[in-house]
């Protein structure tokens, strides 16, 4: 039985094992998939010895993404525009391959929402690696432009640099003056309880506020978006989904349907934490 895994630190808290058994249950697919607890200083060396033991592909977490992608022995175009890495598989020559399903992800959990991402401007809280991994999909979706928003505004700009001028990178208080139909936030401020410094202002014209944390609860972010009279609103649940049926398609050849794996998932965390 074919191996596979996710590797991070921490790992407990970890969806992907339950989300890829459920895919292997829906398509006939007989594997093995476990959450590995890498050292902080020794993701390479966890990595190593899981393909010595049969592993053939895996999944990858913080903090581990960067490193990853040093690791790889290949680079999809998609990893190497995100900078980091997010899935292993083994190509036909048996080199490791880094790819990054992350950005293929939320585009088709926006379009699982109903969202129409062409042309649309979309502004983009946070500049780290879950901002750096969806630009590229996005724009290939078809969006007009993207603005990326960071405390640092020099960030921002980077990420900016990597793509064409229809992507640009501010300070929060820079921001362009346009309607944002989707704002997405890609930073870890919902793990504090907290939301980016954004204006209010900026949510006038929006119609579509996503976060990438989820949880029971809706997260401060969007708990503040809909305050201010955002009509739809959405968690990055089905973005962890999306990713994950983009990773088992690499190793199996085969995509799963997101949804009633989705649907299981937001169950049982709802179970689980007595809602």
């Amino acid at each position: 039985m074919n191996r596979y895994a996710v590797f991070g630190n921490p790992i407990n808290h970890s969806k992907s094992p339950q989300i890829h058994q459920w895919f292997a249950k829906q398509l006939g697919v007989e594997l093995s998939y476990e959450a590995i607890l890498a050292p902080l200083d020794g993701f390479a060396d966890s990595w190593r010895q899981f393909v010595q033991a049969g592993g053939r592909g895996a999944n990858i977490t913080v903090p581990f993404k960067e490193i990853a992608f040093d690791v790889a022995e290949r680079l999809s175009e998609r990893a190497l525009i995100a900078g980091s890495v997010n899935t292993f598989y083994f190509n036909a020559a048996g080199e490791v391959v880094g790819d990054n399903t992350d950005g293929l992800g939320l585009v088709a959990d926006l379009q699982r929402l109903g969202f129409v991402l062409q042309d649309k401007d979309i502004l983009i809280l946070g500049a780290g690696g879950a901002c750096r991994g969806v630009v590229e999909p996005l724009l290939a979706a078809g969006v007009a432009t993207v603005t990326v928003a960071n405390r640092t505004a020099m960030r921002a700009e980077v990420v900016a640099e990597n793509f064409a001028r229809q992507v640009s990178g501010h300070g929060y208080d820079d921001i362009p003056r346009r309607r944002y139909p989707l704002i997405i936030n890609a930073t870890s401020s919902g793990l504090k309880q907290q939301r980016p410094p954004l204006d209010a202002t900026y949510l006038e014209g929006c119609e579509f506020a996503y976060d990438m944390m989820y949880g029971t609860a809706l997260t401060p972010f969007l708990s503040w978006c809909k305050q201010y009279g955002v009509s739809q609103v959405a968690d990055g649940l089905g973005m962890l989904v999306g990713q994950a049926a983009e990773s088992f398609y690499l190793w199996h050849g085969v995509k799963p349907d997101i949804g009633p794996v989705l649907q299981d998932l937001r169950s049982s965390m709802q179970t689980t934490a007595g809602v």
